[in-house]
């Protein structure tokens, strides 16, 4: 699994695997993306936890209403996300101090 995080307001648009634009009727399903009941917040901003399949090589972003994110991130139109990162970077990003961990849900990670 590989993972990234992305800021709230956002959403996930275009994949590529190997084979390059993720092709739906090629592969018979939809890349597995899943966004995990993980954020952080830093500087004000969430960043939530997503994960995918080990086929995704690069995912492009963009805003999910640009009237509704800040000045800055409403001159972007899309992000190219092409450095996913592993589950021990995860850990090491929110082990990082000037981190702050939120649970959105915390029945659904205590046993």
């Amino acid at each position: 699994m590989k993972y990234f995080f992305l800021s709230e307001g956002w959403t996930v648009s275009r994949v590529w695997s190997s084979d390059g634009l993720w092709n739906e009727i090629a592969w018979r399903r939809k890349p597995n993306i899943v966004r995990l009941n993980l954020c952080l917040l830093e500087k004000n901003e969430i960043l939530w936890l997503y994960r995918v399949e080990d086929a995704i090589l690069t995912v492009e972003v963009k805003p999910i209403d640009p009237k509704q994110l800040s000045q800055a991130a409403q001159s972007i139109g899309h992000v190219i996300l092409k450095r996913l990162i592993t589950g021990d970077q995860v850990l090491e990003r929110l082990g990082a101090a000037e981190a702050t961990c939120q649970l959105v849900n915390i029945q659904s990670v205590v046993l």
